[in-house]
């Protein structure tokens, strides 16, 4: 009898996996192990393994395709054998929709856009283009379309074999065609600022949409800023990465934050804890995430252990779980079991803001660019670098006083950034 692989739970918040690409087909003699197939979970892209030895005799989910925990993806049995699980891929359809009457909140969160608004409303009308064609229009209807911005592929001409005259530019302005992008001229063009269009909510962004909101509102949130003076580490950071560049190694900003997160945290350890409801977990040691943004979304990489690590290793690790994020390879045990938060928008020129907190953690900090700007410093007036870090801590487990406490360990490891290398 054929056996059954059905979608596998391949992270602690998956509810349904896209199936992005199938590495065998029907017919393929497989073992035990062999890879059958990319799954893309709420966090990463995993490869299915087999669980049975023999021949895949049924593909049951297309490429695409998103399926839930415990749908049939493919059966593996003896060459030639029949299966009868055809069925199995039609079952969980309206399996779900049996659910939704009765039980609302899963219906939201299982396929928030698989039924969308009313179509948008129509755009305006578009003119045929000739794709790879040469566009034949006048003199003037081409220096009046570059003036009002309007691609004169998107525009139907009327002259003479088809060239495009001045009544068709501004019929086509009428109803509404634009161009893609800088017109001939170098002027902005007009139109929309993308299509019209409504795409489904993706596995991870989902989880994020509702994690955020949980944690927003159920987290007593409360924020401490604070200001440093970054020139000790910029300075401290140009040197080593002077005398380390003939080996390859760039430390970043972001790698000095971590370890500075770290150190704190081992100065004032009751930041790193995490509420479990009627229990306060202490952390004994400092797993310090980061977060990596992602086109479809986010996730937090973690840095084990960051308290003994040195910031040359941190870098190292951060370096490659930043990467491995960015593919989509990270496993479940390389974004799991983080202790703290580390939010950076600073290279990306934002001043500062306030990061929501990443349950279970207590706390997240949010680091803001550093800026020259004028200081006062022995009652004189000189140009200083300034950073700003902002802590977002939960009230139920973390105290102002105690975050504050934090908060100044953290300003004597980036002020003293030498510490950090001892």
């Amino acid at each position: 009898m054929a056996d059954i692989i059905d979608m596998p739970k391949l992270s602690d918040t998956m509810t349904v996996g896209t199936l992005v690409k199938w590495l065998k087909k029907e017919g393929d003699v497989v073992a035990t192990g062999d890879m059958l197939a990319e799954v893309e979970t709420d966090k990463a892209t995993m490869e299915l393994e087999s669980f049975f030895d023999g021949t895949i005799l049924k593909i049951f989910a297309d490429e695409g395709a998103q399926v839930e925990i415990g749908e049939p993806l493919c059966a593996v049995g003896e060459a030639g054998e029949e299966v009868e699980a055809p069925a199995k891929k039609e079952k969980p359809a309206p399996a779900a929709e049996e659910k939704a009457p009765e039980d609302e909140k899963p219906a939201a969160e299982s396929t928030p856009a698989a039924t969308p608004p009313p179509p948008p409303p129509a755009p305006a009308p578009s003119a045929p283009t000739e794709p790879g064609k040469r566009v034949k229009i006048s003199p003037l209807a081409r220096k009046l379309a570059a003036e009002k911005g309007i691609d004169p592929s998107r525009i139907t001409g009327t002259g003479t074999g088809g060239r495009i005259v001045r009544a068709d530019v501004l019929d086509a302005e009428k109803n509404g065609v634009s161009g893609g992008g800088m017109s001939g001229s170098g002027h902005m063009v007009k139109g929309p600022i993308q299509e019209d269009k409504v795409v489904a909510v993706s596995g991870m962004r989902g989880t994020i949409a509702r994690r955020l909101v949980e944690s927003k509102t159920q987290i007593p949130h409360f924020y401490l800023d604070i200001e440093v003076d970054a020139g000790p580490l910029l300075a401290l950071r140009a040197q080593l990465n002077s005398g380390l560049e003939s080996e390859g190694i760039k430390l970043s900003v972001n790698d000095f934050i971590l370890k500075a997160s770290a150190e704190a945290l081992r100065k004032v350890p009751a930041v790193n804890c995490s509420w479990e409801g009627k229990e306060v977990r202490h952390h004994s040691r400092a797993h310090v995430s980061f977060a990596v943004a992602l086109p479809d979304g986010l996730i937090t990489p973690v840095v084990f252990d960051a308290h003994v690590k040195s910031v040359f290793d941190i870098s190292v690790e951060a370096k490659t779980l930043g990467k491995a994020a960015k593919a989509k390879k990270l496993q479940p045990n390389q974004y799991t079991g983080g202790t703290f938060c580390v939010s950076n928008l600073g290279m990306m020129g934002i001043n500062s803001f306030k990061a929501i907190i990443n349950p279970p953690n207590a706390g997240i900090l949010a680091v803001g660019t550093t800026v020259e700007k004028p200081v006062v410093v022995n009652g004189q007036i000189t140009i200083g670098h300034r950073m700003n870090l902002t802590l977002s801590c939960d009230h139920r487990v973390v105290d102002g006083a105690v975050a504050a406490q934090f908060m100044v360990a953290l300003r004597e490891m980036v002020e003293k950034p030498a510490l950090l290398l001892v």
